[in-house]
């Protein structure tokens, strides 16, 4: 049978672990990592985001610019450049000389304004004034050139 152990007064063979703040210092450690952890995900969220806006703007920026283009060579009578702006498959149906005839017997567009990209659809809406003192809204169908990566013009729906 083991002996007994010692009595009050005793000194114990190892240090005793101490227990006052234990549970204070794991909640600290607790909350820090907790803290760490929100403003790492904070952080990539919003820089997420922020790619998201940036590369929608810069879509909307790209489709205002090649509409307003191919409009302002409609208007001007440049039907070669207009020519130029449209998809691959549009200019395979139609000449240039078939699209310039085309174009100037059709109403002539004084001013415009061009919408916000539709990224699902690639098709941006526009409103038009024509020189007879009409309006129309029209959707312009939109495509990625595969070669340089920019908008052209696909067709225009009234």
């Amino acid at each position: 049978m083991p002996p007994p152990p010692p009595g009050p007064g005793v000194t114990p063979p190892f240090a005793a672990p101490p227990v006052e703040g234990r549970n204070a210092r794991l909640w600290l450690g607790l909350g820090v990592a907790g803290l760490a952890v929100v403003l790492c995900c904070g952080a990539g969220g919003a820089a997420l985001f922020g790619l998201v806006v940036t590369q929608t703007e810069a879509f909307n920026e790209q489709a205002r610019t090649v509409v307003g283009d191919y409009f302002d060579s409609i208007a001007e009578g440049k039907y070669q450049d207009a020519y130029n702006l449209l998809c691959d498959d549009v200019r395979e149906d139609e000449s240039p000389n078939e699209f310039a005839a085309r174009v100037a017997a059709e109403p002539r567009i004084t001013s415009y304004r061009v919408g916000e990209v539709s990224l699902t659809r690639l098709t941006v809406p526009a409103d038009v004034t024509y020189a007879g003192g009409g309006q129309d809204r029209l959707e312009i169908s939109l495509a990625q050139d595969s070669s340089t990566g920019q908008f052209e013009v696909c067709g225009i729906a009234g």
